[in-house]
């Protein structure tokens, strides 16, 4: 086989290229033909020398498979950031950069306030909302701290509710102003993120993957994370239907507590609570 590849290059060259060249451009070597068959010859021979020390494609996959099986946090924790960085990042940074008042914040606003506003919702939205305040979420995190008997899942608690209000600070950055064509309650301060949007989400959501990790009682276990993320989502609404928000203030504070949570919880698992 080694001779003949090299006797075709060795006629590849004399006849120029099969006629593409009037002339040879280059030699036709019988030095060149035996020189390249020997070299075939000899690394045919010698091959299975080299072969001998490498592994075989089943013990390659084995080891592979094997590899993929074991995810370490540290892979994890990689891999969230990049899922972070192409995926949930654009839409934040959106939300972020884009101090203007949308379209769709525009919309949603006036839908609340021409149709949803009543009498009856009124008192329902204010008292929904005192559940992702400070006053309440502080008060929650001490009685949590006092009867959870593992106190690094009760320092975990706190830490996380410090962090992500450090975090909400970023609204004083943005500075992006508040609605102002309705207004059932006063708040001062600027928009986005929404605050309680933001701390609600942090907070509840990491006590949700507590109870799915802990509690042992699936029909307890599920019942509290539904009822949790209801409480979730109507405290997003209730910021708006109050007129304190627009609905990318809420959205915004949903995605950049989600994507917080995702970091905190693998780096508290994996430098605090397990270790």
């Amino acid at each position: 086989m080694s001779f003949a590849y090299s006797l075709f290059f060795e006629l590849t060259q004399l006849s120029g290229l099969y006629g593409v060249y009037r002339y040879p451009y280059r030699f036709f070597e019988i030095d060149d033909l035996i020189c390249n068959t020997l070299g075939g010859m000899t690394g045919y021979l010698i091959t299975p020398l080299f072969v001998f020390f490498i592994p075989k494609r089943e013990r390659l996959d084995e080891i592979a498979y094997s590899r993929g099986e074991i995810v370490s946090e540290f892979r994890r924790i990689v891999a969230w950031i990049i899922d972070i960085a192409l995926i949930i990042a654009p839409v934040v940074g959106f939300f972020v950069f884009n101090k203007e008042i949308m379209n769709g914040d525009i919309v949603g606003y006036k839908l609340i306030s021409t149709f949803l506003i009543s009498d009856f919702a009124t008192p329902i939205a204010k008292f929904i909302t005192n559940f992702g305040g400070a006053i309440f979420l502080t008060v929650l995190t001490i009685i949590l701290f006092i009867l959870i008997k593992n106190k690094k899942i009760g320092l975990s608690i706190f830490s996380n509710l410090v962090i992500i209000t450090a975090l909400n600070q970023l609204k004083n950055i943005l500075q992006r102003p508040r609605p102002t064509e309705y207004r059932i309650i006063e708040e001062t301060g600027y928009s986005f993120p929404s605050g309680h949007s933001m701390i609600s989400m942090a907070f509840y959501g990491y006590i949700i993957y507590l109870i799915y990790k802990y509690v042992k009682n699936k029909y307890i276990k599920w019942f509290s994370i539904v009822l949790l993320s209801i409480l979730i989502c109507s405290i997003g609404i209730s910021r708006i239907y109050l007129g304190v928000h627009y609905t990318s203030d809420v959205l915004g504070g949903f995605s950049i507590s989600i994507s917080y949570l995702v970091i905190y919880i693998s780096a508290v698992n994996k430098f605090f609570i397990e270790k």
